[in-house]
């Protein structure tokens, strides 16, 4: 007997026919004498109607209400997992983020797990129960609702597997397993039979959708074998793990790629200590994520810079250096956005030398500009206009000779949680 900690997406339990469905797959894992605790994002769209409901009615709503507005959506899921579940036949008790004992700090709409106190589950689990937890949720040791922001049902699933020392994470998506790239463009894309931490948290970070970076490291500190599998099928998925085989000859093991990328250049900066101290650790205060970061040479004791954000905090960037113009004097800001990030990612890439070169030819025959380059041992990433950008990845995937003949397996829509 094993212990399961189970995760499905929004796409996964989409409506009630796939609720039923997902209800099945549970079912089957228990009757193989396994113990189970499922986490559940909200069904389909239900997050982005809430959130337009809330906007037609404040454009700016208060971000504590929108916690407890949209802690609701995975409260209607778990809650219809367990009816689903009970009327198979089974015992199944639903828990919200909070009674599963999730304890956050106290940022609204990006609340940091702190604490886990998983009794509860435990003795749902020696009851005999299939425990279902709402992902994406828990609560300020102050008793505030808090919401964990963009992966959250990912690294509910995880910390919690963590907490209660499961056997495995499975994380259910509407792909059977990590692919070389994203398989919708790509539908000659090589599924990975394993990938080790280190990889999948830079695709991750890089803008690979299935699982999210706080995720992965969440398993990668506590030793958390997670496997990503389909929904739709019971294909073998993708191990993330430790230490990964590398396949023969592969030296790129995946293309990423992310579009939420704003550029913001900061003209005429004083060459002077302690400048890019204020101003970094000014955006950090606001909990904005600075990634490529780029400064051109001094003169006339003057210094141009240019970093990269997601595009949702341009603006905040933008704000934030102006309130600090008095500490950081400067010409002027600039913004750019239609950009996207695409990158290569591979334990291989450190040994063999020309693989950056070979991505920079690939991009300049498509006749696209490179405007900002990051490189580390096992990724290169190139931030591009975002015209071109399928056929730049189909490029890339041909030229680092990922193709296969396979077509990849696509269940459903992307998962939004």
């Amino acid at each position: 007997m094993a212990l399961y900690v189970m995760k499905f997406g929004g796409s996964s339990v989409g409506d009630l026919e796939r609720l039923k469905r997902v209800a099945k797959r549970i079912i089957e894992k228990k009757e193989q004498g396994h113990q189970c605790v499922v986490v559940v994002s909200a069904m389909g769209d239900t997050t982005d109607e809430l959130i337009d409901q809330s906007r037609n009615l404040n454009e700016n709503p208060p971000a504590r209400e929108m916690d407890m507005l949209l802690t609701t959506g995975e409260q209607i899921s778990v809650a219809l997992l367990s009816i689903a579940i009970h009327q198979q036949g089974h015992d199944a008790v639903s828990m919200t983020g909070w009674q599963a004992g999730f304890r956050t700090d106290e940022t609204h709409g990006k609340a940091r797990i702190q604490d886990i106190q998983p009794e509860r589950v435990k003795n749902a689990l020696h009851d005999g129960q299939i425990v279902i937890v709402a992902g994406f949720q828990g609560m300020t040791n102050s008793g505030e609702i808090t919401t964990l922001g963009r992966g959250g049902s990912d690294t509910t699933a995880v910390a919690l597997a963590a907490a209660i020392e499961a056997d495995v994470c499975e994380i259910y998506t509407d792909v059977d397993g990590i692919y070389s790239t994203d398989p919708r463009i790509v539908r000659c894309a090589r599924k990975l039979k394993e990938i080790s931490y280190d990889e999948m948290l830079e695709l991750a970070h890089l803008g690979a959708a299935v699982l999210h970076p706080r995720a992965v490291e969440y398993a990668k500190h506590n030793n958390v074998c997670i496997v990503v599998r389909s929904s739709f099928n019971h294909n073998e998925g993708t191990y993330v793990k430790e230490e990964a085989i590398m396949e023969q000859g592969v030296v790129v093991s995946g293309i990423a790629y992310d579009k939420n990328v704003a550029r913001i250049s900061v003209l005429g900066v004083a060459d002077l200590p302690g400048v890019l101290a204020n101003m970094f650790g000014a955006l950090a205060d606001a909990h904005i994520d600075v990634d490529i970061i780029v400064q051109s040479g001094v003169q006339d004791g003057e210094a141009d810079f240019s970093f990269t954000t997601d595009l949702h905090d341009c603006e905040r960037a933008i704000a934030v250096l102006e309130q600090i113009r008095a500490e950081v004097p400067y010409r002027e800001v600039t913004s750019e956005v239609d950009l996207v990030k695409i990158s290569i990612v591979g334990a291989g890439m450190v040994s063999h030398p020309g693989v950056a070169a070979k991505m920079f030819k690939v991009i300049s025959e498509t006749g696209v500009s490179i405007k900002m380059v990051s490189t580390s041992e096992i990724k290169v990433s190139c931030v591009v206009a975002a015209d071109n950008i399928h056929d730049i990845i189909r490029a890339l995937h041909t030229a680092y000779g990922l193709d296969t003949l396979e077509q990849a397996f696509v269940g459903g829509p992307k998962d939004r949680r």
